[in-house]
Protein backbone atom coordinates (compact mmCIF):
# COMPACT_ATOMS: atom_id res chain seq x y z
CA UNK A 1 0.00 0.00 0.00
CA UNK A 2 1.29 3.44 -0.93
CA UNK A 3 1.65 5.21 2.40
CA UNK A 4 2.86 8.83 2.66
CA UNK A 5 4.09 9.53 6.18
CA UNK A 6 1.43 12.18 6.82
CA UNK A 7 -1.33 9.58 6.25
CA UNK A 8 0.31 6.78 8.25
CA UNK A 9 -1.67 5.56 11.27
CA UNK A 10 0.90 4.50 13.86
CA UNK A 11 -1.22 4.30 17.03
CA UNK A 12 -1.52 0.55 17.69
CA UNK A 13 -4.53 1.02 19.97
CA UNK A 14 -6.29 2.97 17.20
CA UNK A 15 -5.49 0.25 14.67
CA UNK A 16 -6.97 -2.34 17.00
CA UNK A 17 -10.02 -0.14 17.61
CA UNK A 18 -10.67 0.16 13.87
CA UNK A 19 -10.49 -3.61 13.39
CA UNK A 20 -12.87 -4.12 16.32
CA UNK A 21 -15.35 -1.49 15.13
CA UNK A 22 -15.22 -2.52 11.45
CA UNK A 23 -14.63 -6.28 11.71
CA UNK A 24 -15.67 -7.30 8.19
CA UNK A 25 -12.31 -7.96 6.57
CA UNK A 26 -11.33 -8.93 3.05
CA UNK A 27 -9.07 -11.97 3.41
CA UNK A 28 -6.71 -12.12 0.43
CA UNK A 29 -4.93 -15.40 -0.31
CA UNK A 30 -2.68 -16.59 -3.11
CA UNK A 31 -3.82 -20.13 -3.80
CA UNK A 32 -3.23 -22.61 -6.63
CA UNK A 33 -5.52 -20.58 -8.92
CA UNK A 34 -3.97 -17.23 -8.04
CA UNK A 35 -5.24 -14.36 -5.91
CA UNK A 36 -8.68 -14.58 -4.33
CA UNK A 37 -10.56 -12.78 -1.57
CA UNK A 38 -13.28 -13.68 0.92
CA UNK A 39 -15.17 -11.19 3.08
CA UNK A 40 -15.43 -12.42 6.67
CA UNK A 41 -16.21 -10.97 10.11
CA UNK A 42 -13.13 -11.35 12.28
CA UNK A 43 -12.40 -11.21 15.96
CA UNK A 44 -9.11 -9.71 17.06
CA UNK A 45 -7.16 -10.96 20.06
CA UNK A 46 -4.33 -8.42 20.33
CA UNK A 47 -2.82 -9.94 23.46
CA UNK A 48 -2.50 -13.50 22.13
CA UNK A 49 0.70 -14.67 20.48
CA UNK A 50 3.61 -12.45 19.52
CA UNK A 51 1.60 -9.70 17.79
CA UNK A 52 -1.96 -10.89 18.18
CA UNK A 53 -4.38 -13.17 16.36
CA UNK A 54 -7.33 -12.84 14.00
CA UNK A 55 -9.98 -15.55 14.09
CA UNK A 56 -12.95 -16.27 11.86
CA UNK A 57 -14.79 -19.10 10.15
CA UNK A 58 -15.87 -20.04 6.64
CA UNK A 59 -18.48 -22.37 5.22
CA UNK A 60 -17.19 -25.90 4.80
CA UNK A 61 -18.39 -25.62 1.19
CA UNK A 62 -16.02 -22.67 0.68
CA UNK A 63 -12.86 -24.03 -1.02
CA UNK A 64 -10.71 -21.41 0.73
CA UNK A 65 -9.77 -23.67 3.60
CA UNK A 66 -8.57 -26.39 1.22
CA UNK A 67 -6.67 -24.05 -1.10
CA UNK A 68 -4.30 -22.73 1.57
CA UNK A 69 -1.79 -24.47 3.78
CA UNK A 70 -0.93 -23.74 7.38
CA UNK A 71 1.71 -21.04 7.45
CA UNK A 72 0.77 -19.47 4.10
CA UNK A 73 1.09 -15.66 4.11
CA UNK A 74 -2.21 -13.79 3.84
CA UNK A 75 -3.51 -10.24 3.94
CA UNK A 76 -6.71 -9.00 5.60
CA UNK A 77 -8.02 -5.55 4.65
CA UNK A 78 -10.36 -3.66 6.98
CA UNK A 79 -12.13 -0.52 5.76
CA UNK A 80 -13.30 2.10 8.25
CA UNK A 81 -15.34 4.38 6.04
CA UNK A 82 -14.65 6.34 2.87
CA UNK A 83 -16.18 9.15 0.83
CA UNK A 84 -15.66 11.40 -2.16
CA UNK A 85 -14.54 14.92 -1.31
CA UNK A 86 -15.53 17.73 -3.67
CA UNK A 87 -13.17 20.70 -4.06
CA UNK A 88 -16.27 22.92 -3.98
CA UNK A 89 -16.37 22.32 -0.22
CA UNK A 90 -12.99 24.01 0.34
CA UNK A 91 -13.17 27.74 1.11
CA UNK A 92 -9.74 28.17 -0.50
CA UNK A 93 -11.04 26.80 -3.80
CA UNK A 94 -13.22 29.84 -4.29
CA UNK A 95 -10.20 32.08 -3.79
CA UNK A 96 -7.57 30.39 -5.93
CA UNK A 97 -9.44 27.74 -7.99
CA UNK A 98 -6.42 25.49 -7.49
CA UNK A 99 -8.08 22.47 -5.82
CA UNK A 100 -9.09 19.08 -7.21
CA UNK A 101 -11.37 16.25 -6.04
CA UNK A 102 -10.07 13.51 -3.77
CA UNK A 103 -11.25 10.52 -1.78
CA UNK A 104 -10.81 10.25 1.99
CA UNK A 105 -10.70 6.91 3.78
CA UNK A 106 -9.32 4.85 6.62
CA UNK A 107 -7.96 1.33 6.11
CA UNK A 108 -6.00 -1.23 8.09
CA UNK A 109 -3.95 -3.98 6.44
CA UNK A 110 -3.14 -6.98 8.61
CA UNK A 111 -0.37 -9.25 7.33
CA UNK A 112 -0.02 -12.69 8.84
CA UNK A 113 0.10 -16.43 8.41
CA UNK A 114 -3.01 -18.55 8.25
CA UNK A 115 -3.83 -21.80 10.01
CA UNK A 116 -6.91 -23.93 9.35
CA UNK A 117 -8.75 -24.99 12.51
CA UNK A 118 -11.18 -27.77 11.57
CA UNK A 119 -12.08 -28.24 15.19
CA UNK A 120 -15.58 -28.13 16.70
CA UNK A 121 -14.46 -26.59 19.97
CA UNK A 122 -12.58 -23.83 18.14
CA UNK A 123 -15.45 -22.87 15.82
CA UNK A 124 -17.97 -23.02 18.67
CA UNK A 125 -15.87 -20.53 20.61
CA UNK A 126 -15.46 -18.19 17.62
CA UNK A 127 -19.20 -18.24 16.84
CA UNK A 128 -20.13 -17.70 20.49
CA UNK A 129 -17.79 -14.72 20.92
CA UNK A 130 -18.69 -13.06 17.62
CA UNK A 131 -22.37 -13.51 18.38
CA UNK A 132 -22.03 -12.11 21.89
CA UNK A 133 -20.20 -8.98 20.67
CA UNK A 134 -22.44 -8.18 17.73
CA UNK A 135 -25.74 -9.04 19.40
CA UNK A 136 -24.77 -6.56 22.12
CA UNK A 137 -24.16 -3.92 19.43
CA UNK A 138 -27.45 -4.71 17.68
CA UNK A 139 -29.49 -3.09 20.43
CA UNK A 140 -31.83 -6.07 20.68
CA UNK A 141 -33.85 -6.13 23.88
CA UNK A 142 -33.11 -9.84 24.19
CA UNK A 143 -29.88 -10.72 22.36
CA UNK A 144 -29.82 -14.01 20.46
CA UNK A 145 -27.78 -16.78 22.06
CA UNK A 146 -26.72 -20.16 20.79
CA UNK A 147 -28.87 -21.76 23.49
CA UNK A 148 -31.97 -20.27 21.83
CA UNK A 149 -31.76 -23.19 19.38
CA UNK A 150 -31.61 -26.88 20.11
CA UNK A 151 -28.16 -28.36 20.66
CA UNK A 152 -28.75 -30.75 17.75
CA UNK A 153 -29.41 -27.84 15.38
CA UNK A 154 -26.38 -25.87 16.57
CA UNK A 155 -24.19 -28.96 16.25
CA UNK A 156 -25.27 -29.34 12.61
CA UNK A 157 -24.58 -25.68 11.90
CA UNK A 158 -21.13 -25.86 13.50
CA UNK A 159 -20.28 -28.99 11.52
CA UNK A 160 -20.90 -26.97 8.35
CA UNK A 161 -18.16 -24.43 9.06
CA UNK A 162 -14.37 -24.48 9.42
CA UNK A 163 -12.29 -22.17 11.60
CA UNK A 164 -9.34 -20.07 10.52
CA UNK A 165 -6.70 -18.38 12.62
CA UNK A 166 -4.18 -15.79 11.47
CA UNK A 167 -1.03 -15.11 13.46
CA UNK A 168 -0.30 -11.43 12.88
CA UNK A 169 3.12 -10.44 11.54
CA UNK A 170 2.45 -6.72 11.11
CA UNK A 171 -0.37 -4.17 10.94
CA UNK A 172 -0.29 -1.17 8.61
CA UNK A 173 -2.83 1.64 8.86
CA UNK A 174 -3.64 4.55 6.58
CA UNK A 175 -5.90 7.46 7.53
CA UNK A 176 -6.28 9.80 4.57
CA UNK A 177 -8.28 12.55 6.24
CA UNK A 178 -7.12 15.79 4.71
CA UNK A 179 -4.13 16.26 7.02
CA UNK A 180 -2.38 17.97 4.10
CA UNK A 181 -5.12 20.62 3.84
CA UNK A 182 -5.59 23.95 5.53
CA UNK A 183 -7.59 23.54 8.72
CA UNK A 184 -10.49 25.57 7.31
CA UNK A 185 -10.66 23.35 4.19
CA UNK A 186 -10.51 20.12 6.19
CA UNK A 187 -13.18 21.32 8.61
CA UNK A 188 -15.48 22.51 5.82
CA UNK A 189 -15.15 19.17 4.02
CA UNK A 190 -15.83 17.33 7.28
CA UNK A 191 -19.00 19.36 7.80
CA UNK A 192 -20.16 18.62 4.24
CA UNK A 193 -19.59 14.89 4.75
CA UNK A 194 -21.48 14.93 8.05
CA UNK A 195 -24.45 16.47 6.26
CA UNK A 196 -24.30 13.61 3.74
CA UNK A 197 -24.37 10.81 6.28
CA UNK A 198 -20.64 10.21 6.81
CA UNK A 199 -20.58 11.08 10.49
CA UNK A 200 -17.78 8.69 11.48
CA UNK A 201 -15.43 9.81 8.72
CA UNK A 202 -16.30 13.45 9.41
CA UNK A 203 -15.40 13.08 13.09
CA UNK A 204 -12.09 11.44 12.20
CA UNK A 205 -11.27 14.32 9.85
CA UNK A 206 -12.01 16.91 12.52
CA UNK A 207 -9.76 15.03 14.94
CA UNK A 208 -6.91 14.72 12.43
CA UNK A 209 -3.93 17.01 12.83
CA UNK A 210 -2.63 19.18 10.00
CA UNK A 211 0.45 18.37 7.97
CA UNK A 212 2.74 20.51 5.86
CA UNK A 213 3.10 17.76 3.29
CA UNK A 214 1.77 18.21 -0.26
CA UNK A 215 -1.24 16.34 -1.58
CA UNK A 216 -0.48 12.66 -2.27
Amino acid sequence: MYLPKHFEETDRDELHRIVGEFPLGALVVNGPDGLDADHLPFELEPGTGTRGLLRAHVARANPLWQRVRDGDPVLVVFRAGDAYVSPNWYPSKHESHRQVPTWNYRVVHVHGRIAIRDDERFVRGVVARLTRVHEARSGAERPWRMTDSSSEFIDRMLAAIVGIEIAIDRIVGKSKLGQNREARDREAAADALAQRGHATLSAAMLAAGPSAKPES
